[in-house]
């Protein structure tokens, strides 16, 4: 299946992952300007904005892999956030030739066992679903995940994007069979391109304490840490994380770091 996406400007390719929280749409601020210097592809991964989720065996990786072959593009540098982080390093590590350097907004990672405050979060959010409290769940994400920078309008594209991902994710588990993510193992000493990993002052400390793992086994890897950012510091001061991103995607050694 293709995923839906868009695909703007020219340059080098840029290949935006959005968070578990979210679609392609929280990249918006960001995609024009993006677009100035590269070619900016964002995609809505399975189950997430315009992209499906129908029954069987996928992986997310593959799905990139797939689009990356459909719009003609060999390569690209790949900002992931939270979700999109993890499925970000996949592909690093099952199409490698696929990523030519990785930016880890906040990253996912399997490697590391989840905090008690992560842990609460996940289980309050399992409560709410089970109980049939789907508007209790979206308003738990917001809270959770927004860091204090982020206004109204932020808040109001979150509560849409994480409510059509749970339409979309709860109806597809009532399917029989459903789908099926193939698991993917990351190993971060095994990451080969130039990455960048930033972390938020105000995020969960497990988000925190991820970021400094995958610094220290990722070779080569530098850590940016944004005091202000919650988990999703690209809804909450887009303009600095442009601003920082391209710097990064430039190779510029000045990187913004507030």
């Amino acid at each position: 299946m293709l995923l839906s996406h868009d695909d703007q400007g020219s340059g080098p390719a840029v290949l935006l992952l959005h968070a578990g929280v979210a679609d392609r749409r929280m990249w918006g601020p960001l995609a024009n300007p993006l677009g100035h210097s590269f070619r900016v592809v964002r995609p809505d991964l399975r189950g997430f904005g315009g992209s499906a989720l129908p029954p069987g065996p996928y992986c997310d990786a593959d799905d990139l892999d797939a689009l990356l072959t459909h719009l003609g593009i060999d390569q690209a540098a790949v900002v992931g956030s939270s979700y999109g982080g993890r499925v970000a390093m996949e592909l690093a590590t099952t199409h490698p030739g696929r990523v030519s350097s990785l930016v880890l907004l906040n990253p996912a990672y399997r490697g590391l066992e989840p905090t008690a405050a992560a842990q609460a979060v996940g289980q309050e959010e399992e409560r709410l679903l089970e109980a049939g409290d789907v508007d209790g769940a979206v308003q738990l994400m917001v809270r959770t995940w927004l860091g204090p920078d982020a206004d109204d309008a932020a808040r109001e594209l979150l509560v849409t994007m994480q409510r059509h991902a749970y339409e979309v994710q709860l109806a597809a588990d009532q399917a029989d069979p459903g789908p099926a993510p193939r698991r993917v193992e990351v190993d971060p000493g095994t990451i080969a391109v130039p990455t960048t990993v930033v972390s938020g002052g105000r995020d969960l400390d497990h988000f925190q304490a991820v970021a400094e793992h995958l610094v220290g086994r990722i070779p080569g890897a530098e850590h940016v840490h944004l005091d202000w950012a919650g988990h999703l510091p690209p809804l909450e001061r887009p303009d600095t994380v442009l601003a920082l991103l391209l710097d990064v995607l430039r190779d510029d050694p000045a990187v913004h770091a507030p």
